[in-house]
């Protein structure tokens, strides 16, 4: 398996070096060559469909037991035996659990991955790499997780500053490990996202301090997302048999995962994309338009994006997987704001995609209506993908999973307002708000942050 980038003029990757390198030299982000088809079979079992279903996108680029192993340690610490819980709902709607890993959110299935992937190869080398991200609040608890005490890395977070819960802040910023750095950057989180890539952009700067991404612009972390769709579809009557899903997006990478399993050869006749009042999305999928706004904060934080770093590998399939294209619209949409995609290119996405958009009325109307319903406590983030499910009419023939991506109590104060009732952290996070905090706050500026990052790692 090889990997491309989505912009055409970054050099052709196998899965190992396209790991370790994250975003592309040319700024665009890496995909496979050729979308591997899944056989038939399947019984369920997490593990077991992990192991096949990302075997072809890793080559033999890791040896197959030593990955094989990986994945095994990698779902050993989650709470749930069978990883992702799937939830019947009723009415043909089933909502599926992905936030029993040690961080309490949908990232750590594929971050607890990443980070042994990484750990693996960079050993396997004898070489270090620095790795910085941004999180809208939970890939930098999941990737501080995944990445904490390993000799091979450091990882610095940014995260912007007062827009995350507080759950999330802690998760992060609570971890004493030497090889963990925290930023509070003054800004939103695409000021983080944008400074993570000029990071990249910046070659002597990324060269000099051998930068990496656990970012979903990582294809990776996509990878391992692919395989809960998967198991749905096999728990639900099989890989050949019909599955819609609506999931609560932000930078587009779940989402973009279950097009992957589509164009693997899984049935999905459509996916739905659930946004809160941050709705770049919704006007993309309904009339091809996308118009670059101001970040509303909102109750579902971690969906607080105007610019979906994933929803560029989606562009790159609707171009005919031309990267000069796809390069030429995206710096025709940072230039003027907007981009309106020609007719006859969206077209295609009115069969198997629909969007929509909720407000935090409705997510607070949503998780008091689903207690009352079925008992079952929904955070903001998965309750705009109930509310997306429910939106998108009723076919009861084939089944509906929408995706719950956060346990409720990283979000109490939402949950506690819709319900009354304060949902409480797991034991092993009981002493959560009692540990000491440990981050830096910095501006919106490059040089603050590089600074930062090249003072603080441990030489590379």
């Amino acid at each position: 398996m090889r990997y491309v980038s989505t912009r055409g003029a970054a050099p052709v990757l196998d899965f190992a070096d396209a790991l370790l390198v994250g975003l592309a030299s040319d700024g665009g982000l890496y995909v496979p060559e050729a979308w591997p088809q899944l056989p038939d079979g399947g019984t369920g079992d997490y593990v077991a469909t992990a192991v096949e279903v990302m075997a072809p996108f890793v080559g033999d680029s890791i040896d197959a037991d030593a990955f094989a192993a990986m994945v095994a340690d990698s779902y050993a610490c989650f709470d749930a035996d069978d990883v992702a819980p799937l939830v019947d709902l009723g009415d043909g709607l089933f909502l599926m659990e992905l936030f029993h890993g040690p961080t309490l959110a949908f990232k750590d299935i594929a971050l607890q991955l990443v980070g042994r992937l990484f750990d693996h190869e960079l050993t396997r080398r004898g070489e270090r790499v620095t790795i910085v991200g941004a999180t809208s609040g939970d890939t930098g608890s999941a990737a501080i997780e995944a990445c904490r005490d390993r000799d091979s890395l450091d990882i610095v977070i940014l995260h912007p500053a007062g827009r995350v819960s507080e759950v999330q802040r802690r998760q992060m910023t609570t971890v004493s490990s030497a090889n963990v750095h925290n930023v509070a950057l003054e800004g939103t989180f695409d000021d983080c996202q944008d400074l993570v890539k000029a990071m990249f952009a910046d070659e002597p700067f990324r060269n000099r301090m051998r930068l990496s991404a656990v970012n979903s612009i990582n294809w990776a972390r996509v990878m391992a997302q692919v395989v809960y769709y998967v198991v749905a579809a096999e728990r639900l009557g099989g890989r050949r048999e019909p599955v819609r899903f609506a999931v609560p997006t932000g930078n587009f990478g779940n989402v973009f995962a279950g097009h992957v399993a589509r164009l693997s050869g899984l049935r999905i006749p459509r996916l739905v994309v659930g946004s809160n009042s941050n709705d770049i999305l919704t006007g993309f999928f309904r009339n091809g338009t996308m118009e670059l706004r101001d970040v509303v904060p909102t109750l579902s934080p971690s969906m607080d994006i105007q610019v979906s770093s994933n929803l560029e590998r989606l562009l790159f399939e609707l171009l005919d997987r031309d990267g000069a294209a796809v390069a030429a619209l995206l710096d025709g949409f940072r230039a003027d704001g907007t981009v309106t995609l020609d007719p006859g290119l969206h077209a295609p996405l009115s069969d198997g995609w629909s969007a929509t958009r909720f407000d935090d009325d409705e997510v607070l109307a949503c998780i008091a209506d689903e207690a009352d319903r079925s008992g079952t406590v929904l955070d903001p983030h998965s309750a705009v993908g109930v509310l997306a499910a429910r939106s998108s009419g009723r076919d009861r023939s084939t089944p509906m999973v929408a995706l719950a991506t956060a346990h409720p109590a990283k979000f109490p104060d939402a949950v506690e307002a819709a319900t009354g009732v304060r949902p409480a952290l797991p034991e092993r996070l009981g002493d959560l708000f009692d540990r000491p905090e440990r981050l830096t706050t910095l501006p919106n500026d490059l040089a603050s942050v590089e600074a930062f990052v090249e003072a603080g790692v441990r030489p590379v």
